[in-house]
């Protein structure tokens, strides 16, 4: 069975689907791994690096991805200079294994589906305690929202920290945390290791605990209905609890010096939680950094991969922020993905079990179908 690493062709991706630490361990089970040469090379990894390991380094693209068994990717596949789509490049039969973002673009589902391939996608992965080790979506987002307080605080003209000096005492930024899933989470603790106050809004009520024990002050509103979907994800909300919502956070991101914005849905625009009016309230040299940008933004202002500046307030769209940390972040997403390996690779067999509840949720075509229906029900509304 061969398994390739390739060599992602994104101009903003620069992680990698295998660390060499990780292939090492692989070819210790008598698996076969070929790497597209230079795919570590942003993450710092070089080809030689990868020899050590055991792998087998390929220069040639079309043969490496037209051999593979199973093709290890990072970003979803993209199309190439030529005209030609990276799927074109798979083998019929063959499984890819790599961020998707198939709810977003059911179109790339059916590519695949029409080439046969069986796609297993790191975005579906449930959110078990079973399946944490194979979780990259939490161990990306992680990522994202520690360097979200970074870019903050680098653009916000003032101390994060409390500071009693000889010249006077410099009070704490106020940072307010809207959304407290792993990125908000991750957010809050950052900030808070740098000294800032921080509050945090999230519209699901079971996150409370969580952002309190961190040591921030929870912004709690009642709404008069579920806001929690499967997996624990925040589901989107009707439009009069979204009205709701702004109105009680209004007050809290004008005294903001900072505000951070982690809320997502997948597959959907990211829901709207700061309104222009809210930027035009906001004290003159505040920051607001929307992890969202990439989805359309939470903040009515945001243009995504673009820092503006509006009515004296910083908006900063990142997009693919886990990949400006490249090392950790492949690190930890190859951890991932040899989880996910190890559970559909048997003595040295692959097995897709689909009585499995992870390969269940994770496998979007198998067999010349697309198999989840969510993505079968995006790719109507496309079609239409």
């Amino acid at each position: 069975m061969k398994i390739a690493v390739a060599k992602e062709i994104e101009v903003s991706e620069r992680r990698v689907s295998l660390i060499p630490d990780t292939v090492a361990k692989l070819v210790k089970q008598g698996l076969e791994i070929y790497v597209e040469s230079g795919a570590g090379e942003k993450a710092y990894f070089t080809d030689a690096d990868y020899e050590a390991a055991g792998a087998i380094v390929v220069n040639d693209t079309a043969k490496l991805w037209g051999e593979a068994d199973i093709l290890l990717k990072v970003s979803p596949p993209q199309e190439r200079e030529n005209g030609s789509s990276e799927v074109d490049l798979l083998k019929p039969g063959s499984v890819l294994i790599s961020f998707l973002n198939p709810l977003g673009n059911p179109i790339i589902a059916k590519q695949l589906a029409d080439k046969q391939i069986t796609a297993l996608s790191m975005e579906l992965i449930p959110r078990t305690t079973r399946a944490q080790s194979m979780d990259a979506l939490s161990s990306q987002a992680s990522l994202a929202g520690y360097k979200t307080v970074l870019l903050a605080a680098a653009a916000l003209p003032k101390y994060f920290p409390m500071l009693t000096t000889a010249a006077g005492t410099i009070r704490p930024a106020k940072v307010f945390i809207m959304g407290a899933g792993v990125a908000g989470l991750q957010a809050i603790a950052t900030a808070r290791r740098l000294g800032a106050m921080v509050e945090a809004f999230d519209i699901r009520p079971a996150v409370k605990e969580e952002v309190q024990s961190l040591g921030a002050k929870f912004v709690e509103v009642k709404l008069e209905e579920e806001t929690t979907a499967a997996g624990g994800y925040a589901k989107e909300i009707s439009e009069d609890s979204k009205k709701r919502t702004q109105e009680l956070v209004a007050q809290v991101v004008k005294n903001a010096d900072a505000v951070i914005t982690t809320a997502q849905v997948p597959g959907r625009k990211a829901p709207l939680l700061v309104t222009e009016e809210m930027v035009k309230a906001m004290k003159p040299g505040s920051v607001i950094v929307d992890l969202a940008a990439e989805q359309g933004g939470n903040c009515a202002c945001t243009e995504a991969g673009k820092d503006i500046i509006y009515n004296g307030v910083t908006i900063i769209g990142p997009i693919n922020l886990p990949s400006s940390m490249p090392v950790h972040a492949s690190q930890l997403y190859a951890k991932n993905i040899t989880s996910l390996m190890q559970l559909i690779i048997k003595d040295k067999e692959l097995q897709v079990n689909f009585e499995d509840d992870i390969v269940d949720a994770a496998c979007v075509t198998h067999g010349g179908e697309i198999r989840n229906q969510r993505v079968k029900d995006a790719l109507q509304t496309v079609a239409v």
